[in-house]
């Protein structure tokens, strides 16, 4: 039997894609699962994707015939078995929530991925209570005058290891320019959503003192501009005058971690799609 295979490509806007797309595939055997698409009006500009079972015919096949059309829409196109796990590279600091409960989802198969590496700036025994079984643990301290030598390491893991995606998972230092646009479109931060009103240190606390009255966090791509980069997903709770400092940073944890679950499903799913400084998500 077949595995199914997933094609996602985006382009202008024009008449005719969508018929073009399936009717490619209609003619080669294939059976179309699953298409989702979605014309943009304000950037002209069109995004599709398809799961499909190809049939007798093969991806190699498919990947070549299929070429000239991308070539004649100018299409930035992938194509892909839908459901091969996607390498990933995690980096965490002290803060270990969204690490363990990202490796708790691999292990009971509820997220797309291979972890293929761990990253710390601060000794494995800052994450002492994350189960790491056998994935490789670096820990790469930043230390005055090394980042650049630092982040050179963190690429060659990255090329080493094959991974297709960074997940900063409550990696608490700010990357360089260089190594933003090194990993673009590939490198997924978390964070409270109180930015930009509370940046720095303990930002629960000075939103307790402020009394919001929403928590919150934001899944994104990292850019050079911190923690503005294209966003793919976020979700906030209520609060109220009950809530104290460690109820804040308890919810708070407890929404960073399925934000950026969601984000990193999606994303190893091929759901996401750039849309220059937005996101196209198909859930």
């Amino acid at each position: 039997m077949s595995e199914p295979l997933v094609l996602t490509l985006s382009c202008a806007d024009r008449p005719g894609i969508t018929a073009r797309v399936t009717s490619f595939l209609f003619e080669r055997g294939g059976n179309i699962l699953e298409a989702q698409q979605f014309n943009d009006r304000s950037s002209d500009a069109f995004f599709m994707r398809v799961e499909f079972d190809p049939g007798e015919a093969s991806r190699e096949m498919i990947r070549t015939e299929f070429a000239p059309i991308a070539a004649e829409h100018a299409m930035d196109w992938e194509l892909a078995l839908r459901d091969r796990p996607r390498r990933v590279l995690i980096m965490v600091s002290k803060f270990d929530h969204c690490l363990a409960d990202l490796l708790y989802r691999w292990r009971i198969g509820e997220l797309p991925i291979e972890p293929v590496a761990i990253i710390s700036n601060h000794p494995r025994a800052a994450i002492e209570h994350t189960h790491l079984g056998g994935i490789p643990f670096h820990h790469l301290p930043v230390t005055s005058g090394e980042k650049s030598a630092q982040e050179a390491k963190v690429r060659a893991i990255a090329e080493e290891s094959g991974a297709e995606l960074v997940v900063l998972a409550r990696y608490m230092q700010i990357l360089s320019d260089e190594q933003a646009a090194h990993f673009s479109g590939r490198c997924i931060n978390i964070h409270h959503s109180f930015l930009p009103s509370f940046k720095g240190a303990r930002p629960y606390a000075r939103a307790h003192e402020r009394g919001v009255k929403l928590i919150g966090a934001t899944a994104h791509f990292v850019t050079s501009d911190l923690d503005e980069g294209p966003i793919i997903e976020q979700d906030v709770e209520r609060v109220d005058h009950r809530a104290t400092e460690q109820d804040l940073v308890v919810m708070g944890r407890d929404i960073e971690a399925r934000v950026l679950a969601r984000a990193v499903r999606w994303t190893a799913e091929q759901k996401v799609f750039l849309n220059g400084a937005r996101t196209v998500v198909f859930r």
